[in-house]
C-alpha cells in the first residue's frame, strides 16, 4: 500500500513539475499548493534531495526545484525513495531481497511466485510512468471537467 508520505512526495513533485519556470519554490508555497503539512514536507523534501530528485537553493529567493527533468523522474523512483522496495514481501524484492523467516522452500513457494508476478507488474507500470506524464494527464482531466461544467 502506498504510504501517505509517498503521496505527499508525489503531490509536492507535481507542484514543482507543473511550474513553467525553473525558479525555486519555497517550502511554505509547496506545502500550501500540495496541501501537505509543512513540517512533514521538510523531511520528505530532504529525502528527495539526497536522491537527486530535487535541488535546494539557499538565500532570499531560495527553495526547491526538480533535480532533473520531470520526464526522467518515475513513480517507481519516488516510491522507492520514500517507502522502500515495491515488493510486498522481502523474498520478492529485487532491491532488498531477504528470505522469509518462515519459508521452507523458496523455489516451490506458491506465495512467492504470485508476489514475484505482482512485483514485476507493479514495477513495470511504475517504472514507465513519469512525473511529466502524470502532470499532463492531470491538466488534461481538469480541462475536460471545465468544458463539461461550462
Amino acid at each position: 500500500m502506498l504510504s501517505q508520505k509517498a503521496r505527499y512526495a508525489l503531490r509536492a513533485l507535481f507542484v514543482l513539475g507543473a511550474r513553467k519556470d525553473a525558479e525555486p519554490v519555497m517550502i511554505a508555497d509547496i506545502a500550501e499548493e500540495a496541501d501537505v503539512p509543512r513540517k512533514f514536507l521538510e523531511q520528505i523534501l530532504l529525502e528527495l534531495k539526497k536522491r537527486g530528485i530535487l535541488h535546494s537553493h539557499r538565500g532570499k529567493f531560495g527553495g526547491y526545484t526538480l533535480g532533473r527533468p520531470a520526464e526522467s523522474i518515475t513513480f517507481a523512483e519516488v516510491i522507492r525513495t520514500i517507502d522502500g522496495p515495491l515488493a510486498l514481501s522481502p523474498c520478492a524484492s529485487r532491491t532488498a531481497y531477504r528470505k522469509c523467516d518462515d519459508c521452507e522452500d523458496e523455489v516451490t513457494c506458491a506465495i512467492r511466485k504470485v508476489l514475484l508476478s505482482v512485483r514485476d507488474a507493479t514495477a513495470d507500470i511504475l517504472e514507465r510512468r513519469t512525473l511529466a506524464q502524470a502532470i499532463a494527464d492531470e491538466k488534461s482531466t481538469r480541462k475536460s471537467r471545465k468544458r463539461r461544467a461550462a
